[in-house]
């Protein structure tokens, strides 16, 4: 759910666009071990072990998870999940790659840049129903939509990860290209770079950027991208697990995802609570500040994690397919891939 940024929470996205092109040679040549957790299949009233790995420090971006194991809802499902955060020098999929992992959580746009690089990823589960990326602007600025971008500075991290992809989006939008503006790398230096005005808006998250820019005292304004019938044509974070451990074990990632659903829906119902079960997981989660802080990030998610309707969880096949054309043509990967290979919807509970 890697949606966390600013100067003080540097992304793992960043470095997974650019490492999944770097590293796909490698991966290819890999075999895959086999994972620890296959010898226990619960058969006997065990739990069976799962790993998942977590893209980031301990976050509140992950109170779905830590509330399905705090609330017991993985327990309930027979499963004992050890929920694995990455250190900054692991690959999105390494653990994947290498057995130490049977899930992680990637966008869906990373997916299809790892399929894209030979690394048989399957979206099992989308966590956001829209992109959580979008243009922030001061509040009084001229930049009303996408074609306001002519000409103007833009501040990104970097030219990867969905920041950037984001930008691309919402310049496609208006009709320009980066040759139509001033793409700036800025770090995670979002909120000094447009407070100083080196940058006429940054591209941030609107569950975590803004939500800073907002309680640094600082009036921002989000400009989305595309939110009619289309859309914008690239997907979030979600659940992703290999072509060979869904063959090996499909029943335990139906039984993962229908327990990480409940944990969602606790989560949206419950947002304060879910702040406070996820102490448990977060060191830096202590005090007044920090819990208030916690809690606009998750209030703010809900709408992205809701979408417009339809299931919790559900991909939209539209989207996806809308997705790897839109990557394919900006270069963002360099072969074809089938969107209907990088997703299902087959480990969605029953309606």
């Amino acid at each position: 759910m890697r949606v966390v940024t600013g100067a003080s929470a540097p992304r793992r996205t960043a470095k997974t666009a650019v490492a999944a092109a770097l590293l796909a040679a490698t991966l290819m040549s890999c075999a895959e071990e086999p994972n620890a957790s296959d010898e226990s299949d619960g058969g006997d009233g065990s739990t069976t072990e799962l790993t998942l790995g977590l893209t980031y420090i301990p976050n509140i971006q992950f109170a779905p998870f830590y509330v399905a194991e705090e609330k017991g809802y993985y327990k309930d499902a027979g499963l004992n999940v050890t929920l694995h955060h990455h250190s900054a020098s692991e690959d999105l999929f390494g653990g994947l790659k290498a057995g130490k992992e049977d899930l992680v959580i990637a966008g869906g746009d990373e997916i299809v840049q790892g399929r894209a690089g030979a690394i048989p990823a399957v979206n099992v589960m989308t966590l956001y129903k829209r992109y959580p990326v979008a243009l922030l602007v001061p509040a009084d600025s001229s930049i009303r939509d996408a074609s306001g971008l002519k000409g103007k500075t833009v501040g990104v991290p970097g030219p990867y990860g969905e920041t950037y992809f984001g930008l691309l989006a919402l310049l496609a939008e208006g009709g320009l290209t980066t040759e139509d503006v001033e793409v700036k790398s800025i770090g995670y230096t979002q909120q000094a770079a447009l407070s100083a005005k080196r940058v006429d808006g940054v591209m941030g998250f609107v569950n975590n950027d803004q939500v800073q820019f907002e309680q640094a005292g600082l009036d921002v304004r989000a400009v989305p991208l595309a939110e009619e019938t289309d859309g914008a044509p690239l997907i979030s974070s979600g659940i992703g697990a290999s072509e060979s451990f869904l063959k090996k074990r499909p029943d335990d990632v139906r039984q993962f995802v229908a327990a990480t659903l409940r944990g969602v829906e606790f989560t949206l119902a419950n947002p304060e609570e879910a702040v406070e079960l996820s102490r448990a997981h977060i060191p830096t989660l202590k005090d007044a500040k920090s819990k208030a802080s916690a809690l606009a990030v998750l209030e703010a998610s809900a709408p992205l994690i809701r979408g417009s309707g339809g299931r919790l969880g559900e991909s939209d096949p539209q989207t996806w397919s809308r997705m790897a054309d839109f990557m394919k043509e900006k270069g963002l990967i360099k072969k074809e891939i089938p969107a209907e290979q990088a997703y299902t919807n087959d480990y969605l509970p029953e309606e």
